[in-house]
C-alpha cells in the first residue's frame, strides 16, 4: 500500500508549504512499478493511490480506473476560472521498464539523492514529470490560485508496453473523462539541449515535441516447401525471408520534411547562425553539429529488422520463416510507405501488423506552443525554444485519437554534458535536483497562465 502522505516544511514559510518536488519524485521512484510486458506489471495501483493522496492534500479530487486488477489509472479534473475555455490535459505514466540492480551503482528503486542528482528507475521516464505536476498543483493550491481553464490530470499505467491497460484503454472505455480537452502535454520535450553556434557561443535549445512518427511494427512471414537440408530446394522459406529483410534494411527511404522537422531545421539553424538549405537536408544536418541528433531520425521513414525466427534443426528446411520489423512512419506518409514495403518484400512473403498506431502532429505555430515557450523563457531568458518530431512514440498516440493536439513538454533544466537522452531505460538513470525544481516552476507558470 502507499505510504502515508506527510510533507516536511521545506521552505520555512509555515504548514501550508507545497511539498518539495524532489521528495515527491523520490517517493514515486520507491514504488517498484516495473512493467514486464505481456500484461505483467507491479506496483501501479500503489503508485496511483499515492498520487491520489497527494492531490487530495491539495484539495483535488481524483478517481482510479482499473483496466485489470492492479492496472491503475488515476484521473482528476481541476476546474478553471473560465468554463468557456477548452481544457488542458496533463498526462504521464507511472510504470517503468525493468532494471537489474547488479548493473547499477545505486539500487534502482532507492530514490537516493547523491551529487546533486536524484537516482532511480523512472527518474527521467517519467516520474520526474509526474512529481513536477504534483508540485505545481500543490503550489497553486497553497497560493489560492485557480487555472484559467480546466486542467485534466491523467496518471496512467502500461505506457512502457502497449498502453492496452493504460491510455489506450482509458480513451476507449472512458472517453468522456477528456471532454473539452483541446491540447495535452506530456513527456519528451522542453528540456535543455546544450549546443554551440558558429562562433562557439553557448546556445540552450529547448525542443518541444510537436509530432511523433507513427508505429507500424510488422511481422513478415515467408512460406515455402519444407524438406531435407541436403537437397536442392528453390522454394526455401528462409531464403525468401532473408531476401525480404535485406531489401527493407538496404532501402534508402526518401527524405520527407514534415512541418515540425522543417520548422526545427529552420529555427535551429537561425539560432546557431548556420546555413539552412531545405533542398540539401543532409548538408544542413551536418552543419547543425550535435543539434542534428534531434532531427536525423525523423527526416525519413525507417524499417529496421529486429527479430528472426525459423527452423528447429540444422538439416531441416522449414516451411515457414518469420521476422519482425520496427517500422516508423512520418505523418502523412503511411499509405505510400506500405505500398513500397509490399513492393520490396517480393513473392511468397506476407506482412501483418504487430502494433499499429498513427503518427501524431500538432500545430507548430499555435497559442499553445507560444505559451510553453513563454513559460520556459520566464525561467531561462536565454532559452531558444524549437519544435521537433519524436522518432519513437508516447501515449500521445492514444489521446490524439480524440482530436487532442499533443505536445511533448516535460520541462527540465539540464547541466551541460549530462547525457539525458541516454538515461531513459538506461543504467544509473538519474535527474538533476535543480532540474526538477526548474521544471516544477515552469509547469506552475504554464498551468496558471495558459
Amino acid at each position: 500500500m502507499a505510504e502515508p502522505v506527510e510533507f516536511p516544511n521545506t521552505t520555512g514559510n509555515g504548514p501550508t508549504d507545497a511539498p518539495d518536488v524532489v521528495d515527491l519524485c523520490a517517493r514515486l521512484i520507491r514504488f517498484d512499478t516495473t512493467n514486464l510486458g505481456g500484461g505483467q506489471s507491479e506496483g501501479e495501483r500503489d503508485a496511483a493511490e499515492f498520487v491520489g493522496e497527494v492531490l487530495a492534500s491539495a484539495g483535488v479530487e481524483s478517481r482510479i480506473y482499473e483496466s485489470a486488477p492492479g492496472r491503475a489509472n488515476l484521473v482528476a479534473r481541476i476546474p478553471g476560472s473560465d468554463p468557456t475555455l477548452s481544457a488542458l490535459l496533463v498526462q504521464g505514466h507511472l510504470d517503468v521498464v525493468p532494471a537489474d540492480p547488479a548493473e547499477w551503482r545505486l539500487p534502482p528503486f532507492s530514490g537516493e539523492v547523491r551529487d546533486g542528482f536524484l537516482w532511480g528507475r523512472g527518474a527521467v521516464d517519467m516520474k520526474d514529470f509526474c512529481a513536477m505536476v504534483l508540485a505545481a498543483v500543490h503550489a497553486m493550491a497553497r497560493d489560492g490560485r485557480t487555472p484559467r481553464r480546466d486542467v485534466v490530470l491523467a496518471f496512467v499505467a502500461d505506457e512502457e508496453d502497449k498502453g492496452e491497460f493504460g491510455a489506450h484503454w482509458l480513451v476507449a472505455a472512458h472517453p468522456g473523462l477528456f471532454d473539452g480537452c483541446a491540447v495535452a502535454i506530456s513527456e519528451s520535450g522542453g528540456y535543455t539541449y546544450h549546443v554551440r553556434d558558429v562562433e562557439g557561443q553557448a546556445v540552450r535549445l529547448y525542443p518541444v515535441g510537436t509530432a511523433e512518427r507513427g508505429t507500424a511494427h510488422l511481422r513478415l512471414t515467408a512460406n515455402g516447401r519444407a524438406g531435407h537440408g541436403s537437397r536442392r530446394n528453390p522454394d526455401n522459406a528462409v531464403v525468401k525471408l532473408i531476401g525480404a529483410v535485406h531489401a527493407l534494411a538496404a532501402h534508402e527511404w526518401p527524405i520527407t520534411l514534415t512541418p515540425s522537422v522543417r520548422a526545427f531545421l529552420s529555427r535551429t539553424g537561425e539560432a546557431l547562425g548556420v546555413e539552412v538549405d531545405l533542398g540539401d537536408v543532409e548538408g544542413t544536418l551536418a552543419r547543425l553539429g550535435p543539434a542534428a541528433s534531434l532531427a536525423e531520425s525523423t527526416v525519413r521513414n525507417s524499417t529496421t529488422p529486429t527479430m528472426l525466427q525459423a527452423g528447429y534443426k540444422v538439416n531441416v528446411i522449414p516451411g515457414t520463416a518469420t521476422a519482425l520489423v520496427d517500422t516508423r512512419v512520418l505523418p502523412g506518409t503511411e499509405k505510400a510507405l506500405l505500398a513500397d514495403v509490399d513492393g520490396l518484400l517480393g513473392p511468397g512473403v506476407e506482412r501483418e501488423f504487430v502494433a499499429h498506431q498513427a503518427a501524431v502532429e500538432a500545430p507548430v505555430d499555435s497559442p499553445w506552443f507560444d505559451a510553453m515557450a513563454s513559460a520556459l523563457r520566464a525561467e531561462d531568458p536565454g532559452a531558444v525554444v524549437v519544435p521537433y518530431c519524436l522518432g519513437g512514440g508516447t501515449d500521445a498516440k492514444a489521446f490524439a485519437s480524440l482530436g487532442i493536439d499533443c505536445y511533448g513538454f516535460a520541462p527540465l533544466w539540464l547541466p551541460e554534458g549530462f547525457r539525458y537522452r541516454e538515461m531513459a531505460h538506461g543504467v544509473d538513470e538519474r535527474v538533476p535536483v535543480a532540474g526538477l525544481r526548474f521544471g516544477a516552476r515552469v509547469l506552475e507558470r504554464l498551468l496558471a497562465t495558459i
